[in-house]
């Protein structure tokens, strides 16, 4: 009785009229064909940037229509579209961030799946696996969905509510003297600032150090004033205070991990997801290209209460107005 009541709760936790992250996507049926065919990776896309209203990515005229091919009758072999207003020829990949790219969007459509549904991310060597590409490209291919998933460049709208504040440590090895499992402050691994509204989204960050000066810094930046913030007991958080509506922290060095609603188990289990995914998919990232891992973490983890078909369609609509090169990748090596 006590095995069937234990199954019971767990297929209730299942549910996806509670969950609906778990609810089936219409979407999803679509990618496996979208993944092998080339014109229906290009619909896909087309059909997730225009819907049933494709404009001209130039002059913004509804006026367009396909080209297609004299002879065979079925669209042009670069997909074209032109537009009966400016007269100019252009293609869903204009104005987005695989603009250029020389892979087939049938690879872009793959990976922006796999980078979307994974919850601990998607290592390059998988792609460039499936997708039979080289690592170069699945590599560069990768650092652009990331960069695609991070908010546009602007003032971000400021948490509220019940606001918790940590720092992670990423890569590197212990300094000399501090031993060999040396974890956190004292090493030589990457600070990143995490900064999580409760039931709400995260926003991480790398930071240069873990002074009350740059912290501060950062809360101020994306945190209201009006917010409960909450940390452990690292000094550097001390007078946060007075510029916030509350300031309360636990002590783990003393085995106090919660008292009351103070804790900070949302941001450290944000950070849980980093750390396995750091160890198990990606195993080393460069500190100069850890923001855009950070961006993509974020990105699944603000889009949790989505099923896998809307976190995919969210992931490919936000590369749109985006565009990275590959000259600042390489010079970021």
């Amino acid at each position: 009785m006590v095995a069937l009541s234990i199954k019971l709760a767990a297929m209730k936790d299942l549910d996806p009229k509670q969950r609906p992250e778990l609810e089936h996507s219409e979407f999803i049926d679509k990618m496996p064909k979208a993944c092998h065919d080339e014109l229906a990776a290009v619909e896909l896309f087309e059909e997730i940037r225009w819907g049933d209203m494709p404009g001209c990515v130039h002059c913004g005229s509804t006026d367009v229509y396909k080209m297609m091919d004299a002879e065979t009758g079925k669209r042009s072999k670069r997909f074209l579209w032109r537009c009966r207003t400016c007269r100019k020829q252009y293609t869903v990949r204009i104005g987005a961030v695989y603009e250029e790219s020389r892979l087939p969007l049938r690879h872009w459509a793959y990976a922006f799946w796999r980078a979307s549904t994974s919850k601990k991310g998607a290592a390059a060597l998988e792609i460039m696996r499936q997708c039979q590409i080289s690592y170069k490209s699945a590599l560069f291919l990768m650092h652009r969905i990331r960069f695609a998933m991070a908010p546009k460049k602007g003032t971000p709208e400021k948490m509220t509510g019940i606001v918790e504040c940590d720092e992670l440590y990423v890569g590197g090895k212990p300094r000399p003297g501090t031993g060999p499992h040396k974890r956190g402050r004292g090493t030589k691994k990457t600070p990143v600032l995490g900064i999580v509204e409760r039931d709400g989204n995260v926003h991480r960050r790398v930071i240069t150090d873990v002074s009350a000066l740059t912290l501060k810094t950062a809360i101020r930046e994306v945190v209201d004033e009006q917010a409960r913030v909450m940390t452990d007991e690292n000094p550097s958080y001390l007078g946060l205070r007075e510029e916030f509506a509350s300031h309360e922290s636990v002590c783990h060095s003393a085995g106090e991990y919660a008292a009351g609603d103070v804790h900070t188990n949302t941001i450290e289990s944000s950070f849980a997801l980093i750390k396995r995914g750091m160890m198990g998919i990606h195993h080393a990232v460069s500190k100069k290209h850890l923001h855009r891992y950070l961006a993509h973490y974020d990105f699944l983890w603000n889009g949790r209460k989505m099923n896998d078909g809307q976190r995919t369609i969210a992931a490919i609509r936000s590369a749109e107005g985006k565009r990275l090169t590959y000259r600042p990748v390489v010079k970021a090596n």
